[in-house]
């Protein structure tokens, strides 16, 4: 460092070396020199991982000066990428250009994007990554997501960016791939872990990063003991449950920004939701955060258009659906609601299919009483004897009168297999995709997809990690009862890219729970015309995350009439929606 800036060499303390650095001035120095010199500074202050503030901003002002030596501060990846954007069709929008400008010149790298689902926080991160990489402000970059978004990752990178990544496979990949995508469950267990924190990085960039809230896991402290320059961490929900969670947070990529965790929580912590002084705050956080929603006019998504399918049962469907649902509030007195969940798949899989019902019941029976053994083996056969499916029958009509790509989305893997049969027997090629197959095979599976087959029937996996904006169809062979999945499905198709109104067709069988669940998803708390950008937050807000499917099986299960569990549901949707109103005006306000 010293060959480079001999003052240095006198620099008794870090407060001379923090005003040394202040007081340099370009023209005293060959720009060649001074970009190796303060690329050396840097390197040597990351490379000691000074704890200390005094060494944090010195370390901090060498990275301003190191980006304010550029000359322009327009981004040069714009017109780097013009002719690829043009090739596979992307547009970035104007929100995304401001968030990598701000990042990059206000910021110094340091900012956690928070935009809402759906607005690309994803090119925002990629523009911000090649822009570095232009400048020659970052080679070694570490990325890191869920095992099931590598993959999305690598494409869109190398697609819209031209940025080769590698895929970590192995523990030699992080000495020598100097960009890389990988599991954050793999990277925080040895002998991975010891081996990144010894690296020094350019950038990190963590995707669903609200999963580090908790200060006390094993993955918070592997990420704060990672070396990195810059960092990026994706999330649209910084805050879910608790003021500390946004604390913990901004902590890894800023310390100090918000003092310390006790004047934080004297200052500004009202409860755990509700902010203290939040103007205050707010400046605070737009120093280390951007967060851009739908309703400031940053995108016009395509239209949703629903088509209610209303399947009435045969007398035989509909007797054996009443017998099902009998055992269903049978078992449930018996047992209590301590074991619900296998009591609400029954109910569930019997508006699907009758073979993912016979299926379950056939496990359930291993740990069965003998004295009801009897029962379920005479409700075996009777699922066994009905040869018809008539929601089946209306999918293959649909499917006639359908032209271009149909996403069929059932929550069961039986389902799945019923209906790729009959649509098979019907003269139709299918393709499977759920969560069995390898993340290479679902990528295959994406590809035939799109260049080759017209029907896609996929089980809930696919309502993650993938996306299909070549698509605008969508069936719902079954409803799932919780709007976070639902919402996960749809959002697959429309999302960025989409440039066709989406068409969403939900088949849903008479006089069963299915009926309910639609009036409450639908008319109740219109899941399908509007994206919540914070649905997840609404359901972590009210503590329903897990326990939506819960809450309306113990209506299902304490009513018989059908206009008293129209009425609870009516209560249990008002619920919802005043927290829809709480959070949008407590914590988020903030951004």
């Amino acid at each position: 460092m010293h060959q480079f800036f001999p003052d240095f060499a006198n620099a008794g303390t870090k407060k001379e070396a923090s005003i040394l650095l202040h007081e340099i001035t370009f023209p005293d120095y060959k720009g060649e020199v001074l970009a190796r010199g303060f690329k050396q500074i840097v390197s040597e202050l990351r490379a000691k991982r000074f704890d200390s503030w005094a060494w944090y901003s010195l370390a901090n002002k060498a990275d301003e000066l190191m980006v304010s030596q550029q000359q322009t501060t327009e981004l040069l990846a714009i017109e780097y990428l013009k002719e690829r954007w043009k090739q596979v069709g992307v547009v970035p929008y104007r929100h995304q250009l401001q968030t990598a400008r701000r990042v990059i010149f206000e910021m110094q790298g340091q900012a956690i994007l928070a935009d809402e689902v759906g607005l690309g926080k994803t090119i925002e991160a990629g523009l911000i990554l090649k822009e570095y990489l232009l400048r020659g402000l970052a080679k070694k970059v570490l990325i890191l997501t869920p095992a099931s978004l590598l993959w999305q990752w690598y494409h869109e990178l190398y697609e819209k960016f031209g940025i080769s990544a590698g895929i970590q496979r192995s523990e030699w990949d992080w000495a020598y791939s100097d960009i890389l995508i990988a599991s954050l469950d793999t990277a925080k267990r040895e002998p991975h872990a010891s081996q990144i924190t010894g690296i020094p990085y350019d950038l990190i960039i963590i995707d669903e990063a609200h999963k580090l809230k908790n200060s006390s896991t094993q993955s918070y402290r592997f990420v704060n003991s990672i070396q990195k320059k810059y960092c990026l961490m994706l999330t649209a929900t910084p805050i879910q449950n608790d003021l500390k969670e946004l604390y913990n947070l901004i902590g890894l990529i800023k310390p100090g920004q918000l003092g310390s965790y006790r004047s934080f929580k004297d200052r500004f912590i009202k409860d755990k939701r509700t902010p203290k002084n939040p103007q205050e705050l707010k400046g605070l956080l737009s120093q280390v955060m951007v967060r851009n929603r739908r309703d400031e006019g940053t995108i016009q998504f395509t239209d949703r258009k629903v088509h209610p399918i209303v399947v009435s049962l045969t007398p035989r469907e509909q007797e054996l659906y009443n017998k099902v649902t009998q055992f269903v509030k049978e078992r449930s007195r018996q047992t209590g609601l301590q074991n619900i969940l296998p009591l609400i798949t029954l109910q569930r899989e019997v508006c699907s299919t009758f073979l993912a019902t016979a299926l379950t019941l056939e496990k359930m029976m291993l740990n069965m009483e003998p004295d009801l053994l009897t029962q379920v083996a005479d409700l075996l056969k009777a699922l066994a004897d009905v040869k018809q499916n008539s929601k089946c029958d209306a999918l293959e009509r649909l499917v006639s009168e359908l032209d271009d790509k149909i996403i069929i989305f059932t929550e069961f893997k039986a389902s799945q297999e019923y209906i790729r049969y009959r649509l098979e027997k019907a003269g139709y090629s299918t393709l499977a995709f759920d969560g069995t197959l390898s993340r290479g095979k679902k990528q295959w599976i994406r590809h035939m997809f799109q260049k080759e087959a017209q029907i896609l029937v996929s089980t809930e996996s696919g309502g993650e990690g993938l996306n299909f904006q070549f698509c605008n169809q969508v069936v719902n062979f079954d409803l799932p009862w919780n709007p976070m999945r639902l919402e996960q499905r749809i959002g697959r198709v429309h999302r960025l890219g989409q440039s066709r109104d989406v068409h969403i067709f939900n088949l849903l069988t008479k006089d069963t729970i299915e009926e309910h669940i639609m009036y409450l998803l639908h008319q109740k708390i219109n899941m399908f015309e509007t994206i919540i950008g914070e649905l997840d937050a609404i359901l972590l807000h009210l503590n329903l995350g897990k326990s939506f499917e819960s809450e309306i099986m113990k209506i299902f299960l304490a009513y018989e009439e059908q206009e008293k569990i129209k009425e609870r549901l009516d209560r249990f949707g008002d619920h919802f929606l005043k927290g829809q109103a709480e959070v949008k005006t407590s914590t988020w306000e903030l951004f």
